[in-house]
């Protein structure tokens, strides 16, 4: 089913917001999609890069009899993921887009450098839209950049972290062992535990030993 660009170009302005859309932007939409374009149906589906249905004559190979067919793009469903976003964004693409895709260097580049007049699609000026303001509202975020010492400090603080989630999950599974087998069972599970880590530290030191004397 076909429709105008003026209905499109209300659908594109309502999902990214009337108020947070810049007047630069809305005129580049609207220089690419005239009201009296017409558009189909599908192409709010997904990013199709310049292919869509061609139609031709079935030519038969005994009498050159013809008849009317179409031919359609290779359309997969993927999903692409967004730095800018940071989540994955699922959407219909033909190959010729993926490549495209691939070639500029993921989703958010390809959006970024294809202008308005080839992007065809009302998915495609929808993400396009949304990727150019999230990048103007990132460009008046202030940046804070920190000394050697605050980023030693941060990497040490992760690390105690770390060290202290691993503390909290081993006294986590002795209280499930506890519960599970009881209180003797848990310590008697403790004990081979700690003597497994003792048998090991002795069998590398007793490896040590032994090249040292063989060398």
């Amino acid at each position: 089913m076909a429709f105008r660009g003026k209905e499109m170009m209300k659908k594109i302005v309502k999902k990214v917001g009337a108020e947070t859309l810049t007047p630069e932007l809305k005129e580049k939409l609207k220089a690419c999609v005239p009201d009296s374009k017409v558009v189909m149906g599908r192409a709010k589906r997904g990013l199709y890069a310049g292919r869509h249905i061609q139609y031709g004559n079935r030519v038969s190979e005994d009498g050159g009899n013809k008849s009317r067919r179409c031919w359609k793009p290779n359309v997969q469903e993927k999903r692409l993921f967004s730095y800018i976003f940071d989540r994955h964004i699922k959407v219909k693409v033909t190959t010729h887009a993926l490549r495209c895709i691939d070639k500029a260097g993921g989703i958010d580049e390809y959006l970024l450098k294809t202008p308005y007049q080839k992007m065809d699609t009302e998915m495609g000026l929808f993400w396009k839209t949304k990727v150019e303001q999230r990048y103007a509202e990132l460009g008046q975020m202030e940046v804070a950049f920190f000394n050697p010492e605050d980023e030693a400090k941060f990497e040490q603080g992760f690390k105690d972290l770390n060290i202290a989630k691993k503390e909290a999950r081993r006294e986590a599974r002795k209280e499930a062992r506890r519960k599970l087998y009881g209180d003797k069972g848990g310590e008697e599970k403790d004990e081979e535990e700690a003597s497994l880590e003792a048998g090991g530290s002795e069998s590398h030191q007793d490896d040590h030993g032994w090249l040292e004397a063989s060398a």
